[in-house]
């Protein structure tokens, strides 16, 4: 029988089964919904596990299966490496109460029922910033996008604009609309926000599958 020597820098079965399984519960996994990845890591638990299990025990041994091991877990770390962690779910997302760079907990009904009390004070700057917060709140309740967290404004309206192709000048411009209040410091008008609470209004109303099929002359002039 041939005799593998022992290399002191190889760990055992049990501790290679350790590792395995440590890498495979580590929770950014956890943090994103069930991907191809999640499938496949579920996969290799099980059958490592079943490296382990005394029938296989007793038909290799202990050394062959710590080379698989170690092989298995290399391979993961790898994939690890080029593809990265998961993303988070959406849910995870849309739980978030930052909203374009701030901490909002505010539905978008909330947020509209605002907007339209500084509309009535005359406040049109805050009106106009409450809105598109509103705007962009609503699509994300709809789960009618999905952006990374600290996403600017004009990055939502590209997003939003991919399903509401439709509508792409009017989501645009209401973005831009917010910008100009808050960060270029440019006064709003009652124009100004009326073009962008109509916006608001027509982008809930309609479902994604029925704008596919809207026409140009339906967008909303900025």
């Amino acid at each position: 029988m041939i005799r593998f020597d022992v290399d002191p820098f190889v760990p055992d079965g049990e501790e290679a089964r350790r590792w395995a399984e440590q890498e495979l519960q580590n929770p950014r996994y956890a943090d994103a919904k069930p991907t191809w990845f999640d499938y496949l890591a579920e996969d290799v638990a099980d059958f490592i596990a079943s490296l382990f299990s005394n029938d296989t025990g007793a038909q290799a041994g202990n050394t062959a299966l710590i080379i698989v091991t170690v092989v298995i877990v290399a391979a993961l770390i790898t994939v690890l490496i080029l593809w990265g962690k998961p993303r988070m779910s959406r849910r995870v997302r849309r739980n978030s109460t930052e909203l374009l760079g701030e901490r909002d907990d505010r539905t978008a009904a909330q947020l509209r029922a605002d907007a339209e009390r500084s509309a009535k004070g005359g406040d049109w700057d805050a009106a106009t910033v409450l809105r598109f917060r509103a705007l962009a709140r609503g699509l994300l309740e709809r789960d009618i996008i999905d952006p990374a967290p600290g996403a600017t404004a004009q990055a939502i309206a590209r997003e939003a604009a991919r399903v509401f192709n439709a509508h792409h000048v009017a989501v645009t411009a209401a973005a831009g609309a917010f910008d100009d209040v808050r960060y270029l410091r440019h006064p709003a008008s009652e124009e100004s926000y009326r073009a962008l609470a109509a916006t608001d209004d027509l982008l809930a109303s309609q479902h994604p599958t029925a704008l596919q099929t809207a026409t140009p002359s339906e967008v909303v002039p900025a």
